[in-house]
């Protein structure tokens, strides 16, 4: 444990109001729980690239999803401070 200390500790370095969403597990269960849905619908598939298709699908609408939800603590917004890169910028908004 103690060797592992800096990795356990790693999300002290994020800011208060996004620790309580580090510490959840519910959208990746929500996230797997979609795609057992959605391939259990399909049954049988043809082949390994039908599955690699649909779950890719399945992961870009939920990117997608996430990407535009401004009601979450985790925003683009609040994620920029913590990059040292400078080339790391937000977007310019539509007027």
């Amino acid at each position: 444990m103690d060797e592992a200390e800096t990795d356990v500790l790693a999300y002290m370095n994020f800011p208060a109001a996004h620790r309580p969403k580090l510490h959840s597990t519910n959208p990746i269960e929500r996230l797997n729980g979609e795609i057992k849905r959605r391939t259990d619908v399909v049954g049988i598939f043809p082949n390994e690239a039908a599955i690699i298709r649909l779950v890719g699908v399945i992961l870009l609408e939920q990117n997608d999803e996430w990407a535009v939800q401004r009601a979450r603590s985790m925003t683009l917004e609040t994620m920029a401070p913590l990059s040292d890169d400078a080339m790391v910028t937000l977007p310019t908004m539509a007027a």
